[in-house]
């Protein structure tokens, strides 16, 4: 009988450990499948550089998420929420419904209307961290780890992180391990399976 129930435990595939190997998560990071035609994403899918936006691979389900771009290289660029919708090839994004984005310039464009404005004094650089959190109802912004309290919101649905780029702008993403303590309250983005 013992030999009947260690040949049972040998025969799972697993070597007669007993343990059943789990399925690692997928990391969040940019999406290869949903970027403009002249865009280049490197390092993983964390950097984006070329001409036009990407999206993340994880939809923004959870309450409240946090993530975070560097800026390696300045020049136009933009980064936010958008919904699957966005046009990926039009640069700047925030000109209709599906983008909510933080341009270079310090402006927060919705829908092709001005939603919010950084102060004049606090417009990210090269080398700067903008980070950003995102609660289904209004999108925040913050600068090298300070609340710029530029809130913006009105966009509607499934909203992924995206990023654009053009004029030899080059950003890096960060959806974990990030470089600023995450604002109370907020999180990583999960897969919605981790949520569960």
């Amino acid at each position: 009988m013992a030999a009947l129930f260690t040949c049972c435990l040998g025969c799972c595939g697993d070597g007669g450990t007993g343990h059943i190997p789990l399925k690692e998560m997928p990391t969040v990071q940019l999406d290869t499948h949903h970027m403009g035609t002249d865009v280049v994403i490197v390092k993983s899918g964390r950097r984006i550089c070329g001409t036009g936006g990407c999206l993340a691979n994880a939809p923004l389900h959870q309450n409240k998420s946090y993530f975070e771009f560097k800026i390696q290289s300045s020049g136009i660029w933009g980064i936010g929420v958008a919904t699957q919708k966005v046009n990926l090839n039009q640069v700047p994004m925030g000109r209709d419904i599906n983008s909510l984005v933080l341009r270079h310039d310090g402006s927060v464009y919705h829908n092709n209307e001005e939603k919010n404005r950084l102060p004049a004094n606090s417009l990210p650089q090269e080398g700067d961290i903008v980070g950003i959190t995102y609660d289904h109802v209004e999108l925040n912004l913050y600068l090298n780890g300070k609340n710029m309290h530029c809130p913006a919101s009105g966009i509607r649905g499934t909203v992924y992180p995206v990023v654009y780029v053009d004029d030899s702008a080059i950003l890096d993403c960060q959806f974990s391990d990030f470089y600023h303590t995450t604002p109370q309250g907020f999180e990583k983005i999960l897969f919605e399976q981790q949520i569960f």
